[in-house]
């Protein structure tokens, strides 16, 4: 294949993922504001609508941050009524973060979680296309994974 043309389409899938994330943020910081709060808020807000409660390694991980930047979320959720913390029945050591009434209610009102765009137009896709995509994807999330564990490893030794 011509090198500039392979450029041409790096550069094009390159520029469609910087869309899509940043459509993504745009969209989130909208429908947040629209409910007076912040982008991660309505993040956890509309996830614990989905899956009820998690404790808060899960959510943490669910949402790709620290545990650290994620108790800091929960708390302001917390102070303004819209989630609460429970101790396990099972294990007074786990405490399970799920939403309040306010919470819900809140939730409800917010007509989509802007995952769910994404999620609509993954589904337009053949089974086929979903497949190819998705294996693409975990390679280049391998790449990427390895690459930067390279680069950290090689900053360590400087």
């Amino acid at each position: 294949m011509d090198k500039s043309l392979r450029k041409s389409e790096v550069d094009q899938v390159v520029e469609a993922t910087i869309y899509l994330y940043t459509e993504s943020r745009r969209i989130t910081k909208e429908l947040a504001r629209r409910a007076d709060l912040t982008g991660p808020q309505l993040t956890v807000l509309k996830l614990l609508e989905e899956v009820s409660d998690l404790t808060l390694s899960e959510l943490s991980e669910k949402i790709r941050a620290q545990n650290s930047t994620v108790t800091g979320i929960i708390d302001r959720m917390e102070r303004e009524g819209l989630v609460v913390r429970e101790r396990s029945t099972e294990d007074r050591r786990v405490v399970r973060i799920r939403l309040s009434p306010k919470g819900q209610t809140l939730a409800r009102a917010i007509p989509v979680e802007p995952m769910e765009i994404f999620k609509s137009a993954l589904e337009s896709l053949s089974s086929q296309e979903a497949h190819d995509l998705m294996r693409i994807l975990a390679k280049i999330a391998k790449r990427v994974q390895h690459d930067v564990q390279s680069d950290m490893a090689k900053q360590k030794t400087l």
